[in-house]
């Protein structure tokens, strides 16, 4: 046998399976590529729990809450592993393999049923799946308390539900315990703002819910927000595994969440602090400037500029007094620093409102001076006219007229030589009379009133001549005329409301879908029929406001005093929806009763 292909024999195994392995290769190529299988979807599952549900007797010292899962988890949301009733430290945790050990760096109270919620606070290591959450209830003692409560919690004003909140219950039905004292129960709600408290003791309790910023489990009025109900409240249900409001759901799953029943629905709001100050202050222009109060309604005696005379000064408080603008009517070059004084009641160390005397210093923001320009082609238009606003909008015009709102005040003014025209269909001009109306909250702004009603089909001119306006800065107004008419388009629609039942002064407000813009509002006092024209095919609802104090704003409540914030309702339809649905070219008419909404 030739020598070369005898010292060859030894290899030939090998190229085999490498021939093999390359012809494999390339057989796998042919096909499509393995896709790993389908992709978990699953959330993880609870194995174990120690201790047990519904153990009694736990250790007070050196707890530890083992759950073990069917596979790695993480903790996506730390602050919803919660204990109720809280200690004074929060719960801590780490992860052991496939287990999660909770631990608490307080020792547990003896003879006390304890709540420890882990609701949307783990997912999956792999695909993020959310692990819906569970409550697990155990005792130091030698049994398991068996009442619980549900409610909801909303925000007053738009009654969108609030998620976090915490809500406490309380032995103490002392005023000051939410300010001073852990509750002896609570939980947080979800993202429906509903909540279900469990396995709480038989009794009678205060019930509370807050914004709880800094997660200390107590009520700090400076900065949170706060909810109460006004009578003590016992739980009348008792714990059951079939009960639904127990059960955890998929936050997505609307009808199931829906579904629950809520015993109790607080209304969360934002109280008035109860100490006065100055809080900020800014300069924003040469002649211009303002500060901030902390509590609102601030008594203010006097306001005055070091080297201003008094009659030099414009001020003008917002219609809550918690915000003064301050304006120097003198066209000559401002000072760099304007020092101003004010004199006020301001609370002092002990508490006590005082009358006091601030000085605020109020530097020159840069660039605010068209003196400080450091060329011409840095000076704009704007910098040396009499600037204003003026955008009449068709769909508002006949409720709001035309509103001109100027940047500064003014020192003369010329309404008298406005010149208001129309234009009929067939092109022919005339001279409509108008009045004229300073804004009772803002200086600044005026509404021109047409004092004839303005008709279809019309064209309709306001002109405002050149130089017949003069602000605080020594500066006249431009020429300007807009143009407006009613809004012709045969798609529109018009709803009209019919309110009976008008025992107290309302805000009535016609909202968009997402309740962000109010497109339409009425203050009433009797009953009387509404017009909403020009509306455009949308989503809309309609919110009311019980104005019990007739000041024409919405009041927040006070905890101290038990008083609630002013009502607010949303008008629903027959079928409990609050969406009221406009269709192209539709004429709506609709009654409602407000005494027996607000009953």
């Amino acid at each position: 046998m030739n020598k070369r292909l005898i010292n060859l024999l030894p290899a030939i195994p090998i190229l085999l399976i490498l021939g093999s392995m390359m012809f494999s290769h390339s057989c796998a190529n042919t096909t499509t590529p393995p896709t790993g299988g389908p992709k978990d979807t699953i959330p993880p599952v609870i194995k174990k729990i120690s201790p047990e549900p519904g153990a009694t007797n736990v250790p007070v010292h050196g707890t530890k809450i083992t759950f073990t899962f069917d596979e790695y988890v993480v903790v996506k949301e730390p602050n919803n592993i919660y204990l109720s009733p809280p200690l004074e430290k929060r719960p801590k945790y780490k992860i052991q393999g496939k287990s999660l050990v909770v631990y608490f760096e307080n020792d547990l109270d003896p003879d006390k049923t304890y709540v420890l919620d882990i609701t949307n606070a783990l997912a999956d290591n792999n695909e993020g799946n959310k692990y819906p959450g569970y409550s697990l209830v155990f005792s130091t003692g030698d049994q398991i308390d068996s009442m619980m409560i549900t409610g909801t919690v909303q925000d007053c004003n738009t009654l969108n539900p609030i998620k976090g909140a915490t809500v406490m219950l309380y032995k103490d039905h002392a005023d000051s315990a939410v300010f001073l004292k852990r509750p002896d129960a609570s939980i947080k709600t979800d993202d429906w703002g509903f909540f279900a408290l469990r396995n709480i003791q038989d009794t009678l309790y205060r019930v509370y819910a807050i914004i709880d910023e800094n997660n200390n489990n107590k009520y700090d009025p400076e900065s949170e927000k706060i909810a109460f109900i006004d009578s003590l409240v016992r739980p009348v249900q008792v714990v059951a595994d079939t009960i639904v409001e127990l059960m955890k759901y998929d936050m997505k799953d609307t009808l199931k969440c829906k579904a629950r029943k809520s015993e109790h629905e607080l209304s969360i709001f934002r109280e008035k602090p109860s100490k006065q100050m100055i809080v900020n202050k800014e300069r924003v222009g040469e002649r211009t400037a303002y500060i901030t109060f902390m509590a609102p309604y601030a008594q203010v005696d006097s306001v005055w500029i070091k080297g201003v005379r008094p009659e030099r000064l414009i001020t003008q408080f917002n219609i809550m007094k918690d915000s003064l603008e301050i304006w120097v009517n003198d066209p000559r070059k401002q000072p760099d620093t304007l020092y101003l004084n004010v004199k006020y009641m301001k609370t002092d160390t002990a508490g006590v409102l005082t009358r006091q005397t601030e000085q605020v210093k109020l530097p020159r923001p840069k660039g605010t001076s068209a003196a400080n320009k450091s060329s011409k082609r840095d000076i704009k238009k704007e910098d040396t006219l009499c600037v204003f606003t003026l955008k009449p909008e068709p769909e508002r015009i006949e409720q709001y007229g035309f509103e001109i709102e100027f940047k500064y005040p003014i020192v003369e003014n010329g309404w008298d030589s406005l010149v208001f025209r129309s234009v009929n269909p067939r092109q022919q001009e005339a001279i409509a009379k108008y009045r004229v109306e300073q804004d009772s909250l803002n200086i600044r702004k005026y509404t021109v009133w047409p004092k004839d009603k303005l008709m279809e089909g019309y064209e309709y001119f306001l002109k405002i001549p050149h130089r017949k306006f003069k602000d605080i800065n020594g500066f006249y107004n431009d020429s300007t005329e807009v143009k407006v008419s009613l809004p012709k388009d045969d798609k529109l629609s018009i709803m009209k409301t019919v309110l009976t039942g008008v025992r107290n002064k309302y805000i009535v407000e016609l909202l968009n879908e997402k309740r962000d813009k109010v497109i339409r509002s009425y203050v009433v006092d009797s009953d009387c029929t509404l017009d909403f024209p020009y509306l455009k095919a949308a989503k809309y609802c309609i919110r009311f406001t019980e104005d019990v104090n007739r000041n024409g704003i919405v009041d927040t409540g006070n905890l101290l005093e038990h008083r609630q914030p002013e009502k607010v309702k949303f008008y629903r339809l027959e079928n409990g929806k609050e969406d009221i649905i406009i269709l192209e070219s539709a004429e709506i008419e609709q009654t409602i009763n407000l005494e027996e909404m607000f009953r």
